[in-house]
């Protein structure tokens, strides 16, 4: 009788037990078909005691593959490892088989294929024993040496034992969310980079598009912008030796981000009138004593806590900050550049629950005389269970192999919770530990007081441009617009217009390591700063030569005044050195936001010279607790004209100038947590910028008569400034 156990092959009779899988792939059974080859015949080995209720043994032949069948087969399994019958007779005709044949062998082949498989599972499962062994045996001998805090004898395993189990549960939910988020990541790991639109793949040096044209180096006379700074350009994606590290990091980083919002005192100290939040750095030592390490020596910590509601629904807020297009557009002010370098997880079920971003960034305040902070850092979005979303950012820097960072983002970002009627209330918190030795000393006490970086005011211009979005998906005209626009297709026209012009503007103002600000003259604050470029093929800009000059200086007026003053038409004449003191009339106005100030306008400057043709102005002026912006840009009137007929707003050409206005923070640093409209009360810090095409031909040398031009045309607005708020104050 044939024993299923028992093997003839070639020499001598092997038990199945011990043979190789590749053995086992040469032999095929040929009991249903006869074979062309030769074969080793096999039968029952002792032929005693056959069932007579049996049929007689039947002998079966076995045929031996040759070296090159098996290549073939073996290619062909790496492309198909389950060919279907069409596919079995190919092969089988090209390799003189049978298709019954085939089949058996790429059935052999998948067994040995999983049987590898299951070997390769058990010996990572007997590796992570051993670790949990050891781990166990560590616990026992904390255990045993650990003492008694009064006595200092032993401790008894009951005053040890609380503690230890939360340690091993809090490690537990840990290691599952690690698990969980590698597991995610593993299907990204190793594959080409998720085609998100306009992102870089992992490494590239392909610069990031500000939106500022096409710009080529002028050498000697002034500065230059760039299109990208060193950190942007030599900073890649992590290793792949990285990436575990990476997730651990941002799945404790948003354990922490969560224990941070909803933790009050003794970690966070409020305020007497309860505006402020100040961190008790001691007290969030004790508490999170993991995380990136200690404070590197040199650097001091910010850290701020802020809450509002916002007109948004919380889906759309998730997208916005997991989209590094939509998260710089909509924070210019506060964002100069960012990028993302590698996508490790886009998250599960369609959304961004559990997506994993390695990010580079730069933030800014708009004023040349404030270092903008680079960060390199991992995004984590997260679903928790109670409905919150929640998205948190920490540095990598330890991941650099030089890392000499000025800034580093310890847990920070927000928790959102979804409102009725498309709002959401957003948490946020900002950590930072930084050397801002570099800040102007005009602007120290603003960036000591949170209000330059902190949470109020990434807070603020949420809240702010969440208003401007809901009035751009307006589908009527609302009754504060008044003027020439007569369709909504027109209103959105004007305000996607407006909105471009203000990022070009936050883009170009600040101190950002793109800007090679030249300092022309002046003494301290009042230095005027100066940077060239050329706009090339550009349809957004005038072709040519672009000067923009820059200065920033303090005033002895509340921001609203100066805020209110600069931003009426009626008074443009007394600081605009262009409108030649014509008539300013504004022929268009959209209301986007709570506050009057907050709106879009279309000026028209009437000359008093007939023979000169009337100037067309676009205007935004936006307001909020932690700052304000007057920006504008004369416009063409045929290219208006299109823009207000509904008509795409991307080929009209602008050169924003404007200003920014900022308090100076002096009543919040000298009082101790004085709110926002205290701080209101005090001085102002003023940034005057202006952008000049000052020859239409790319080409071309620029001047030193140009440079004068621009530094005169600056200094005389900013006197022009500083005397009218000094006798409106009086």
């Amino acid at each position: 009788m044939f024993q299923p156990n028992m093997f003839e092959s070639h020499h001598h009779l092997l038990d199945m037990s011990h043979k190789s899988p590749e053995n086992e792939l040469d032999l095929i059974p040929d009991d249903e078909f006869d074979t062309k080859s030769g074969t080793d015949i096999m039968e029952n080995p002792s032929g005693d005691d056959q069932d007579p209720n049996q049929r007689p043994n039947k002998k079966k032949r076995y045929h031996r593959h040759t070296q090159l069948q098996i290549q073939e087969m073996e290619a062909f399994f790496k492309e198909c490892p389950h060919p279907d019958d069409k596919q079995r007779k190919e092969l089988g005709k090209r390799l003189a088989l049978e298709p019954l044949q085939v089949k058996f062998w790429f059935q052999n082949k998948r067994t040995q294929m999983k049987a590898q498989h299951e070997r390769h599972e058990n010996s990572q499962l007997r590796n992570e024993n051993e670790k949990l062994r050891a781990e166990n045996i560590r616990y026992k001998e904390a255990l045993s040496n650990a003492t008694c805090p009064n006595c200092g004898g032993p401790a008894a395993i009951g005053e040890m034992s609380f503690d230890e189990q939360h340690l091993r549960i809090e490690n537990a939910r840990l290691r599952e969310e690690i698990d969980r988020i590698s597991g995610i990541a593993a299907k990204y790991v190793g594959k080409p980079m998720v085609n998100y639109p306009n992102l870089p793949s992992t490494g590239s040096t392909r610069t990031l598009d500000l939106g500022v044209g096409s710009f080529g180096p002028q050498t000697g006379l002034v500065g230059e912008m760039y299109s990208a700074s060193d950190l942007l350009r030599s900073v890649s994606g992590p290793t792949d030796a990285d990436k575990p590290i990476i997730i651990e990091l941002a799945v404790a980083a948003m354990e922490e981000l969560i224990r941070m919002a909803q933790t009050g005192e003794p970690l966070w100290i409020s305020s007497p009138d309860n505006s402020t939040e100040t961190l008790c750095e001691e007290e969030y030592v004790r508490t999170f004593p993991r995380g990136i390490g200690p404070k590197p020596l040199g650097l001091k910590s910010e850290a701020s806590r802020e809450s509002a509601v916002v007109i948004m629904n919380h889906i759309n807020l998730v997208e916005i900050l997991m989209d590094v297009n939509q998260w710089s557009s909509v924070f210019a002010g506060l964002v100069s550049r960012a990028m993302t370098l590698e996508v490790l997880s886009t998250g599960v079920a369609g959304n961004y629950n559990g997506a994993l971003q390695v990010m580079t960034a730069e933030f800014q305040v708009p004023s040349p005389l404030v270092p903008t902070r680079e960060n390199y850092f991992v995004r984590y979005c997260k679903h928790h269970a109670d409905g919150t979303w929640a998205v948190v950012d920490v540095s990598l820097d330890n991941l650099r192999p030089t890392s000499t960072s000025r800034c580093r983002r310890r847990p920070s970002g927000c928790l959102i919770q979804e409102l009725p009627n498309g709002y959401s209330k957003v948490t946020w918190i900002e950590h930072i530990e930084v050397d801002d030795r570099a800040v102007h000393n005009i602007y120290r006490p603003l960036v000591n007081s949170g209000l330059a970086f902190g949470a109020k005011r990434w807070v603020a211009t949420l809240d702010r441009q969440c208003e401007r979005l809901a009035s751009a998906m307006a589908n009527n005209i609302p009754t504060g617009d008044i003027g020439v626009i007569t369709s909504p297709e027109g209103r959105r026209s004007m305000l996607k217009l407006a909105e471009r012009m203000v990022m070009s503007f936050c883009a170009g103002v600040g101190a950002s390591t793109a800007h090679t600000w030249t300092t022309l003259s002046g003494s301290g604050a009042d230095d005027v700063r100066v940077m060239t470029r050329k706009s090339i093929d550009d349809p957004g800009r005038p072709p040519g030569i672009v000067l923009s000059a820059a200065t920033s200086f303090w005033l002895p007026v509340p921001p609203k005044r100066v805020f209110d003053f600069l931003r009426d038409e009626n008074s443009r004449s007394e600081w605009d050195i262009l409108s030649n003191g014509g008539l300013v009339q504004e022929m268009a106005h959209i209301a986007n936001g709570r506050d009057p100030g907050n709106c879009v306008s279309l000026l028209r400057v009437n000359s008093g010279n007939s023979s000169q043709s009337n100037m067309l102005i676009l205007q935004e002026s936006s307001t909020d607790s932690t700052g304000s912006y007057v920006i504008y840009a004369p416009v063409d009137i045929v290219a208006m004209n299109v823009v207000l007929s509904g008509g795409d707003p991307d080929y009209v050409a602008l050169l924003p100038s404007g200003f920014a206005i900022l308090p100076d923070g002096s009543t919040s640093s000298h009082c101790g947590g004085n709110s926002v409209a205290e701080v209101g009360n005090g001085g102002s810090l003023l940034t005057v910028a202006f952008q000049i095409l000052v020859d239409s031909v790319p080409t071309a040398k620029l001047s030193l008569g140009s440079v004068a031009t621009v530094n005169s045309l600056i200094k005389c607005t900013v006197e022009r400034i500083k005397t009218a708020v000094a006798c409106d104050n009086a």
